[in-house]
């Protein structure tokens, strides 16, 4: 074996050690399982397998729960599920807000992410509608964003009907000559993106970030009115004085998330969830890897973990 070879391997066993850190099962307040959430977006997958993957080196036990992301606060407040690693303010706000109020569940803080999601189209959809950003121009370029199904009207791709996000309501309170068209999966929302620009085909549909699109695609997010609590909450705030959602998406947080018990069940579980950061750029370069070149979530979360190792330890200290 050449020295190449044994430096190499010297790495590997460096990392592997470092990995298999984990403090004894007896340091543990309960050997009962940790409910994570797990819903359909790579970055949450990817969230969620980090902190799941922390807490076992700390000697918990984890499991991995597919759950609604909105629907799964009953679970979140009756204990059956414990912790969700991402709510976005962007869609989630107001199911976390009610569900806090409860006094069931506990906010576990941010997650260090900025998010942003709202109506998105590649450039060169601009040219076709001159008048955008603004969301006035819309109505005005419906045809230019229409289909064959949807004529005259124009399409808008929404995510998932399980994402939220106010769409259908957006869209009849503005008055916009659009059909809501919603994807069944977070895959078919880009995969229809990705062969839309392929074919620079009309297309216009939600797009969040952090993410790989808003990076590998030249385009913009359209400017509607600025959301306010109140936009949400008052229909006789903003234009239409007869219904509420008149107004764009917020833009914020990315919240963690827990039933409020289990933080006296696993007080160092719920600390180390507490103290999970991380920002867009690293999340973004994960879901590229995920997303763009073909690796499994398991393959960079362990990348992740190796080159991290001192950021991660921290959280359970």
């Amino acid at each position: 074996m050449n020295k190449k070879s044994n430096s190499a391997l010297i790495r590997a066993l460096l990392i592997g050690f470092c990995l298999s850190i984990a403090l004894p099962a007896s340091a543990v307040e309960s050997r009962d399982p940790i409910k994570l959430t797990i819903h359909d977006w790579t970055g949450q997958y990817l969230t969620t397998h980090i902190m799941g993957e922390v807490l076992k080196k700390a000697g918990y036990n984890i499991e991995y729960v597919q759950a609604d992301y909105i629907a799964q606060f009953a679970g979140l407040e009756s204990g059956d599920l414990h912790v969700a690693m991402e709510m976005w303010e962007t869609t989630g706000k107001q199911a976390m807000d009610a569900s806090l109020a409860t006094g069931k569940t506990v906010d576990l803080g941010e997650t260090g992410m900025d998010a942003k999601e709202e109506w998105w189209y590649p450039l060169y959809m601009k040219e076709r509608c001159p008048g955008l950003p603004d969301w006035k121009a819309l109505n005005d370029c419906a045809e230019a964003f229409s289909t064959a199904e949807t004529a005259p009207k124009g399409r808008y791709l929404g995510g998932p009907v399980t994402w939220a996000g106010f769409d259908d309501e957006r869209v009849e309170a503005l008055g916009l000559n659009y059909e809501v068209v919603h994807a069944g999966t977070d895959a078919a929302l880009f995969s229809e993106l990705e062969s839309a620009v392929q074919r620079k085909a009309p297309v216009l549909l939600w797009i969040y970030a952090p993410h790989w699109a808003v990076a590998k695609y030249e385009g913009e997010w359209v400017e509607f009115p600025e959301y306010t609590d109140a936009c949400y909450e008052d229909p006789s705030w903003g234009m239409n004085k007869s219904m509420a959602y008149d107004c764009g998406k917020p833009f914020g947080w990315i919240k963690k998330v827990g039933w409020k018990d289990g933080e006296k069940k696993w007080p160092g579980a719920y600390k180390a969830v507490r103290n999970f950061k991380i920002d867009n750029a690293a999340m973004s370069q994960m879901i590229v890897e995920v997303d763009l070149d073909g690796k499994s979530v398991d393959e960079t979360v362990a990348k992740w973990m190796s080159e991290n190792e001192s950021t991660w330890m921290a959280w359970i200290k």
